[in-house]
Parts: C-alpha cells; structure tokens; sequence
C-alpha cells in the first residue's frame, strides 16, 4: 500500500461533510437492508408490518399485523439482524485498521491469522465446558485467541528489527494452518457430541439461532472496541507516513501500534465469539470504500463500520433466503465475494510491482 497522502491543513468542514454524506448514504442502504430483510424468510411479512412493529413502542405503530408477525420479528430476525451488524462492523472496522497499521490492502483478520485465533479460543472454550461458566467467557477466549495470533504473526513479521509485510502475510497463513490443525485434533479428541456440533459452527460461520443474549454479549465489545479506533484514526493516519515521521509529529508508536492491534483484535475475537469464522469482510468492505472516500481513516474507519454492517446483512439475507427452506451459512456467502476479490488485488498488486 502506498504511503498516505494528506493534507494535514485540509479543513475539517470538508472531512465532516464528507463522512456526513457517506454516512446518510451507507446508513439509508443499511436501514433499507435491515427493513427488506425482516420482511423476507419463511414466512413473508409486509413492510409495512415491518415498521409498524418496530415503531410500536414509541406508540408509531400504523398498520395492523399479526402476534405471530410480531413474535417472528422480535424474537427471532430482529436480533439476527443486529448481531450480524455488529459482527459486519467489527469484522469492517478490524479490516481498515489491519491494512493501515500493516501497509498492505490485503491484510484482513482472517487472512493474517486473527480470525483462526479467535476461532481456537472459542474452541478450546467450548471444548473444556468453560463457556458456560460465566457470561463472557467465550468472548474473554476469542479474544484471548485472537489477539495471540495478532502479536505472534506480528512479532514474526518483525523480527530483527525491521517490518516485513511479505513475511507478514506468509505467517499469517503458516499461524492459520497452525490453529487450524490444533482445532481438528481438538474436534478429534472431544467426548461430547454435543460440543463437536458447537465447535463445526465456529469453523463454517453463521447467524443461525442468534438471541437478544448474543447481541447484550457482542454489543458493548464491538461498539467500544470500534470507537477507541475512531479517537486513534489520526494516529493512524500518521503511522502511514512511517514510524519515525509519526514519532516526529508526536505519536507514541510503541503505545499506538499495539493499542490499535489489541483493540482491532477485541472486537475481531467478539464477533467470532457470535458468528463463528466470516472470512473477507474486513478485506473487500475497507478496500472497495477507500477507492470512494480515500485513505483518510478518519473518514475510512466509521464508514468501514456501516459498510460492514450493509455488508453482513445482505449476505445473510441470502444466505438463509436464496434456497428456502435450505440455509446457507453466511460465511460461505461472504468467501463466494471475497475470495475472487482477494485474487484479483492479488494480480492487480503483481502488475503494479512489475510496472516499476
């Protein structure tokens, strides 16, 4: 990735103007995803109920639905739908960060290693009976997870003294491989049937069964998480320009750097924790807006979350609509987009080395 380019004297009315028009934008799609797929499943619901039901508890309630459509919205998509969200956000927010702080527009939380951290931590919670011992336990061991993967690929891609992103990216798959092959011994040595088919819905990813308790569980995580990198956005934007530029305009590299890892990992560990493994929405969601709004991840991070968030819904939608009464987990949906695109930066950044 090219270093950053910003005009530090721009004035912030046109980076608030910016992120205000991109933001109404992406927040009028999301709301139109969310609406068209609470409609949409098994049983069709109109819109109208829709809206009516949301809307009831500040007594905005104007068309007349059935208990059963209220039952159906409420307890069941309504929360599959803010979970999905929160885990698009996350999985949005992680992605930005990730190429930022490693240079590369191809780093993402799955691809450096992060998600198959998170998803051992689940793992290896669920696998010794400890994620029904306290309420965020499974989310403490994603985390854990996680971020051991984050500063272990890290910490490889450093050593000597100097960054190396080539490295970065070939420890990330060797340290996925790695957890990846403690998982399936881990899947063969499990006593209980019981846990194996919690552990296979870590390993495909998925919003299937998700509860108002999951979104009490993912929210408060994710949302902090999301916005400490919000306040550290410019910090960022300066570690861009090289560590020792950033030093110079007074940035605390050594507390940024890892601050920045350590919350991206959070919230990367919490949406595993919810949704099992969701490859690429960190990689195609960051990228695809940064050619929109530019690098500044100012503007980037906040709409990387509600990019995100658009993202997820639409790919559960069809995920649980597209072969009714079959459905897809979402995180096949989500590899079916990000893994062409993935191929595709990966030729395009060929041609462009090659060119110079």
């Amino acid at each position: 990735m090219p270093k950053i380019q910003i005009n530090w004297r721009s004035s912030n009315i046109s980076i608030i103007a910016r992120l205000a028009t991109a933001s109404a934008v992406l927040g009028v799609l999301l709301l139109a995803a969310a609406l068209a797929s609470l409609s949409m499943g098994p049983v069709s619901i109109p819109v109208s109920h829709v809206a009516s039901i949301i809307l009831e508890p500040i007594n905005l309630d104007f068309a007349t639905y059935m208990r059963t459509e209220e039952l159906v919205i409420e307890q069941l998509r309504l929360p599959r739908i803010i979970v999905g969200a929160l885990v698009g956000m996350a999985l949005g927010v992680a992605g930005a960060t990730m190429q930022g702080l490693f240079r590369n527009p191809m780093a993402d939380p799955g691809i450096i290693g992060v998600s198959a951290g998170g998803a051992l931590g689940a793992v290896v919670a669920i696998a010794l009976g400890i994620s029904g011992m306290f309420y965020q336990a499974l989310s403490l061991f994603a985390f854990l997870g996680a971020m051991t993967a984050a500063f272990l690929v890290y910490g490889i891609a450093t050593v000597g003294g100097r960054f190396s992103m080539s490295t970065l990216l070939l420890s990330g798959v060797a340290v996925s491989a790695f957890f990846g092959a403690i998982v399936s011994a881990i899947m063969v040595m499990v006593p209980s049937n019981e846990a194996l088919r919690e552990i296979l819905f870590w390993l495909t990813g998925g919003l299937d069964s998700r509860s108002w308790e999951h979104v009490r569980l993912a929210g408060p995580p994710i949302l902090g998480g999301a916005a400490v990198i919000v306040v550290l956005a410019r910090d960022l934007n300066l570690l861009m320009l090289g560590d020792d530029e950033a030093k110079s305009m007074g940035v605390r590299v050594g507390l940024i750097r890892p601050g920045l890892l350590a919350a991206a990992s959070l919230i990367t560990g919490v949406a595993v924790a919810v949704s099992g493994t969701i490859a690429f929405v960190g990689l195609v969601v960051p990228h695809m807006l940064r050619l929109v709004v530019g690098p500044d991840h100012r503007v980037l991070i906040p709409l990387s979350a509600i990019g995100g968030a658009l993202f997820m819904v639409i790919a559960d939608t069809i995920a649980r609509t597209v072969v009714q009464p079959v459905e897809f987990r979402v995180g096949i949906i989500t590899a079916f987009v990000g893994a062409p695109f993935f191929i595709f930066l990966l030729i395009r950044n060929k041609r462009h080395a090659e060119a110079f």
